[in-house]
């Protein structure tokens, strides 16, 4: 190749690839920006719901405080403590039968194994909250829809169901070779012993996201933590909380900690993620190196 096509070629790259970090760029401005405004308004000075001016006239943290001590309408702490517990218990527990589930789907061979999953395909392809108030029945024929079994009600919804999202961790496990379980079960081993100890530990990526996914979910519902909860505001959930900090009655006195209250239930999230990012490596590499 010439020299000149060789320039002409280099040019080319340098133009597309100037244009694709422009784009991208222009893409995460308008990704982050919602996110920058929300942390400007949690530390907003100015009380209401509108202000003329996009950056604060002055900065308090009078917002943050407010969402601990003034608990006399909208009791936040209690909110952030039982939404907690809710979507911990949740995301165990969904993250079990998620695994377990999809490795008997991936290793298994058993009768209906495929109308099973033909079944889940078409399942999840409606909305969860379709079927809300047939459960929300049954959990008020059973007994749990009031007191302190409202948390239990809660982390059943978000649970009971979560085997039918293999989809994903299914596929993952199918990518870990048999000729691996062949060999431990020649060794002696049980399936729950290869599912616990050998490919569990090469499913890091895909543990991760599933642990991520059954957290989150959880952690932001809103409907079906409105719908058990119903006027048990000691049961409410961020997620109601913050809605309740829009109603017309409280939106002029809470808007600003209602942002502030918006930042506060971002950082589980994060922490978790940084916590977990670690193991995004491929975990079949250790396998093949060994």
């Amino acid at each position: 190749m010439s020299e000149s096509k060789m320039q002409s070629a280099s040019q080319k790259k340098f133009i597309t690839n100037t244009v694709v970090h422009i784009i991208l760029a222009v893409l995460a401005v308008i990704w982050v920006f919602p996110i920058f405004w929300v942390v400007l308004t949690s530390f907003r000075a100015e009380k209401g719901s509108y202000v003329s001016s996009f950056f604060p006239k002055g900065y308090t943290l009078d917002n943050y405080i407010k969402l601990f001590t003034d608990t006399t309408i909208l009791n936040f702490p209690q909110m952030f403590f039982n939404t907690l517990i809710i979507a911990v218990c949740s995301c165990i527990l969904s993250t079990l039968y998620i695994l377990a589930v999809s490795y008997c789907l991936s290793r298994l061979k058993f009768r209906l194994r495929k109308p099973y999953m033909n079944m889940a395909m078409i399942l999840g392809l409606f909305p969860s909250f379709m079927s809300m108030v047939a459960v929300y029945f049954i959990l008020k024929a059973l007994g749990l829809s009031e007191g302190g079994l409202i948390r239990l009600a809660l982390i059943l919804c978000y649970s009971g169901g979560a085997g039918l999202g293999f989809q994903i961790a299914k596929g993952f496990f199918d990518t870990i070779p048999l000729a691996i379980d062949e060999a431990a079960l020649i060794d002696g081993c049980t399936r729950w012993q290869i599912f616990w100890r050998i490919t569990l530990p090469l499913s890091k990526p895909v543990i991760v996201y599933t642990v991520l996914t059954a957290f989150i979910g959880p952690w932001v519902d809103f409907i079906f933590a409105k719908v058990i909860c119903r006027a048990n505001a000691d049961y409410y959930t961020v997620a109601i909380g913050l809605w309740k900090m829009l109603e017309k009655e409280y939106i002029d006195n809470w808007y600003t900690s209602f942002a502030a209250g918006a930042v506060l239930i971002s950082i589980p999230i994060a922490i978790l993620f940084m916590f977990l990012q670690k193991y995004y490596v491929d975990g079949m590499s250790g396998a093949v190196k060994g």
